[in-house]
């Protein structure tokens, strides 16, 4: 039997990763390339460009497609193109790309003796596209609040609060600032959608997952929202693609694709999206409600699946679109093993010491307390850095240390997310850190819920590749179910699972408990209480022998 491949491509933050699926044979194919190893004449460090302003935070979109282009030859050289069937994209959400009059043209007449890089260096009107670690736009999303009437109308109107990393502000800056590039620039478009358009060779519409994350689309209707457009740039309209409301097969492979790589001329390209819906699928999420996940990288990410949107009253988290035509919720915790590290290397400490130490520790860890922001953070929106520590806490405590810097991220997880409906049932953890055994156990004790883990180590990209499959065979009218897909390549549940413990439920949970005190603490952060020294003292008279 032939094989039969569904490519998932997964353009993130650090890497560009391909991930080709065979329904037949359940074999699964991975490969990736480090933007920082394999194209170090970007000046990237962790795949992005940091300005002099540590707010400005860039990447220059020549790169990826330079990556793209090697990633292709690397799949020929295994003859995986031309037993694909279908492919989409998976890419960072909230980036930006701003392209000229030039680029539709030179997108279809690409001729395949040449590389796509040396073909379209000359469709950008903006050099380098923000992402989502861009934090500088603060002015305008005052802005755009002001505009539409306040946090709660835009988090009613498009499923977030006026967001710095998303399209929307970005656009507006760029408006403000360089008013002959905006003029120039005939075609906006986010990352998901513009690797697609080189798959295809036409501009690619926006789907929900990603087009939802802008702060310019009405959420209820999954469509672009005319004042939110206008509160962001005149004219705006007219520069953006169409905007999809659930997955759909965009066509077929561009003709540089089947001559250059080999690709079948009969491949479909579904359309692409963000890494955080396509995680969602690649984790097996999609359609469970039941079930949230953790993911634990550079940023902390909460999401889980929405079969309805909730009443809107909240400054945290997110709304985006799915797969499926529903929706999912996420809250981004930006600080996340960026502060897990700092403390780690404080103390010298590695990965595995780190981790016996929050399996020794006592929950509630006496009363003692951080909150770990060596950026400025999202969730809660703290915008100076810094190390709070409270109940007398001594930077001379390796070991107290350790405990509240996670005890502190684990109980914000917690709390930030009440608004998304039930709590679950069990919890997902994902990305590197969800290898460590004692964050896995202290998420267990703040949520008293199991938390498990999976073998799943790309689910951005196998989540693409997922959907390509998906839409592709239902398209041609081999009906498939999301559940196949999910039990062939990852299961029905995770492995190594966690359970709390039920006599430590009250030390968080119970009055007095260490979520009150928490919550004392990040008032005080925010100006908006005094010192928790009160919650504390009632912690310790109920809890500390």
């Amino acid at each position: 039997m032939k094989q039969e491949y569904y490519l998932g491509l997964d353009l993130s933050t650090q890497s560009l990763t391909a991930t080709a699926i065979d329904l037949q044979h359940q074999e699964l194919i991975t490969h990736a390339l480090n933007y920082d190893a394999c194209y170090s004449r970007y000046g990237t460090e962790g795949g992005v460009i940091i300005s002099d302003d540590p707010r400005v935070v860039h990447a220059n979109p020549e790169m990826w497609i330079e990556a793209l282009d090697d990633l292709f030859a690397w799949l020929a050289g295994k003859n995986i193109p031309p037993q694909t069937r279908a492919i989409s994209i998976s890419a960072q959400q909230h980036g930006t790309v701003y392209l000229n009059s030039r680029a539709k043209a030179l997108l279809s007449e690409m001729d395949s003796s040449g590389s796509m890089l040396h073909q379209l260096k000359g469709i950008f009107s903006r050099k380098t596209c923000p992402v989502w670690m861009d934090s500088s736009t603060s002015e305008e999303c005052s802005e755009i609040t002001q505009t539409l009437g306040g946090d709660l109308k835009v988090v009613q109107l498009t499923g977030s609060v006026a967001t710095e990393r998303f399209a929307g502000p970005q656009i507006r800056k760029f408006w403000k600032e360089s008013r002959d590039s905006y003029r120039r620039t005939e075609h906006i478009t986010l990352i998901s959608a513009f690797i697609t358009s080189l798959l295809t060779g036409y501009f690619s519409p926006i789907d929900p997952g990603d087009g939802l994350g802008t702060n310019l689309a009405d959420i209820h209707l999954k469509d672009w929202d005319s004042k939110a457009l206008e509160a962001a740039s005149p004219g705006l309209f007219l520069k953006l693609p169409p905007l999809l409301k659930k997955d759909k097969v965009l066509g077929r492979v561009s003709n540089y694709l089947v001559r250059r790589y080999g690709f079948s001329p009969d491949t479909h390209v579904i359309n692409g999206s963000g890494d955080n819906p396509c995680s969602l699928v690649g984790l097996g999420l999609l359609g469970d409600p039941t079930c949230h996940a953790i993911s634990m990288g550079t940023s902390d990410t909460y999401f889980g699946y929405l079969p309805r949107i909730q009443k809107e009253n909240r400054s945290t988290g997110h709304i985006f679109g799915t797969a499926d035509g529903r929706y999912m919720f996420l809250v981004c915790f930006k600080n996340g093993n960026l502060a897990r590290d700092q403390i780690r290397r404080a103390y010298s400490l590695d990965w595995k010491r780190f981790s016996d130490i929050l399996m020794s520790t006592p929950p509630g860890n006496n009363g003692r307390l951080m909150l770990a922001y060596p950026l400025p953070e999202i969730t809660p929106q703290i915008l100076k850095p810094g190390i709070h520590r409270f109940g007398g806490l001594s930077p001379d405590d390796p070991m107290g240390n350790v405990r509240a810097v996670f005890e502190g991220q684990a109980m914000a997880f917690y709390l930030h997310t009440h608004w998304t409906g039930e709590r679950p049932k069990r919890i997902l953890a994902t990305a590197g850190a969800s290898e460590n055994q004692g964050l896995l156990k202290v998420i267990a004790q703040v949520f008293q819920i199991p938390v498990a883990t999976l073998a799943v180590k790309e689910s951005a990209a196998l989540g693409a590749a997922f959907r390509a499959a998906h839409a592709s065979l239902n398209l041609q009218g081999i009906p498939i179910k999301w559940k196949t897909l999910f039990r062939r390549f990852i299961g029905d549940s995770g492995s190594d699972v966690i359970y709390p413990d039920s006599s430590t439920a009250g030390i968080y949970h119970g009055e007095n408990g260490l979520l009150q005190v928490y919550s004392a603490c990040e008032s005080c952060i925010r100006g908006l209480g005094g010192p928790p020294d009160r919650e504390i003292e009632a912690f310790r008279r109920k809890f500390v022998a």
